[in-house]
């Protein structure tokens, strides 16, 4: 049984208390079995069982649970450089979606690429992604929008799930927006994703969660509302991106209809916070797709003051947040989302984890938990998100075995 030992502070990152409440351990140790914690506690106090087992020094570093990003869009293809160079030259987010860019744009490549095609350039992201120390990921469909290629994107999501270590969750956005060929019957694309695609995501065991874009460019609350309707008779739990571009009751349709997260949430009005506290539904904040787009940050103080668990995640996806630095959103999230690091730490740990359904199973260093923390190179969390140097990981482990 192996034992990590010489840990300035372990941060554990539990449940108990509310966002900044992390539970540091000085001098901190981990003891695991196979791919699950078994004891955590005063490296002082190690039971006798456990002295003599194989040891790994963390050089008086800190350690903390695995990072969890639970809100990506792993696979797509191309990627869209050219948006990058408009929105610098001022045109918003709806111009270029309502021009035939944006979402239509990496639709357009996704189709075009095999199935072998987009899982190996998710296989190389999700390498490079491991590094940043994130070992739990949520990954979202929605760039095929036709019954075959949200499939294909799916099928993508298991392969990666049966070959990587990564705990990998899978998320069907079929309702991202209107497809081209729909563009003048709304209905008749959103009986296709109701009657055909959410059957077929339920019957291959493709997808745990229907997530829906509730925007101007995409779904109204009405049809968000079907559609979600129709996912949990398929046992399929909701999620939403909601209120990034304008306040559309976004926020107040995920409480109301229960879902585990609201993502996004830039313009969420004063009762969609309430009422989201009150039905407790976490609530995402991505800054790196307000970096890239040039909008308002979301004020996450507001949220957690009014009583939201807030998580933390990149967005990443080709085109409005193409980078999966999740740390780099973490210091985001402390200058323009107002949290202190303690806040962001467990908004990237164990809310991140509640936001996908396992805060029973990882993003906490507890008992019973798998065996999933890194060490990283600064002397406490304070210091890691004021001097930023991407993930500052010297050492990770995930599922047991070391990863670096």
């Amino acid at each position: 049984m192996p034992v990590l030992k010489n840990i300035s502070t372990l941060y554990t990152c539990r449940d108990e208390g509310r966002q900044a409440d992390i539970h540091p351990i000085k001098n901190g140790a981990i003891a695991w079995r196979g791919e699950t914690i078994e004891w955590v506690g005063i490296e002082t106090e190690i039971p006798e069982k456990y002295q003599s087992e194989k040891s790994f020094d963390a050089g008086g570093k800190m350690a903390i649970p695995g990072l969890v990003d639970c809100h990506t869009h792993l696979c797509f293809g191309g990627w869209r450089a050219d948006e990058f160079e408009m929105r610098i030259q001022g045109r918003s987010y709806l111009d270029i979606a309502k021009a035939g860019g944006g979402i239509l744009s990496t639709v357009k490549a996704t189709r075009a690429a095999s199935e072998d095609e987009l899982y190996e350039k998710a296989s190389g992201l999700l390498h490079e992604i491991q590094k940043q120390g994130i070992t739990a990921i949520e990954c979202k469909s929605g760039y095929g929008l036709s019954l075959e290629d949200e499939l294909k994107q799916l099928r993508v999501y298991k392969r990666l799930s049966e070959e990587s270590n990564v705990h990998i969750v899978s998320t069907f956005l079929g309702a991202h927006t209107i497809p081209p060929e729909y563009k003048k019957n709304r209905k008749g694309y959103i009986d296709l994703v109701i009657n055909e695609m959410i059957p077929a995501v339920a019957e291959g065991n493709l997808a745990e969660f229907c997530d829906i874009f509730v925007e101007e460019s995409a779904f109204t609350i009405d049809e968000a509302r079907t559609i979600f309707e129709a996912g949990k008779k398929h046992g399929l739990t909701p999620k939403l991106h909601a209120d990034q571009l304008s306040s559309g009751g976004g926020a107040e349709l995920a409480a109301e209809v229960r879902a585990v997260s609201a993502d996004h949430l830039e313009q969420i009005s004063d009762e969609g916070i309430y009422q989201m506290a009150e039905k407790g539904v976490v609530g995402v904040t991505l800054p790196l797709a307000s970096l890239y787009t040039q909008q308002p940050y979301l004020n996450c103080r507001k949220l957690v003051d009014g009583g939201v668990e807030v998580a933390v995640a990149t967005d990443f996806n080709p085109g409005s947040a193409p980078t999966f630095d999740l740390p780099l959103a973490m210091m985001l999230t402390c200058n323009h989302g107002r949290l202190t690091p303690a806040e962001v730490l467990k908004g990237a740990t164990f809310y991140a984890s509640k936001a996908i359904n396992r805060g029973e199973q990882f993003g906490s260093i507890e008992t019973g938990k798998s065996a999933d923390f890194l060490v990283i190179d600064a002397e406490n969390v304070n210091e890691w998100m004021y001097h930023y140097k991407g993930s500052r990981m010297e050492s990770g482990f995930l599922k047991g075995k070391q990863i670096t």
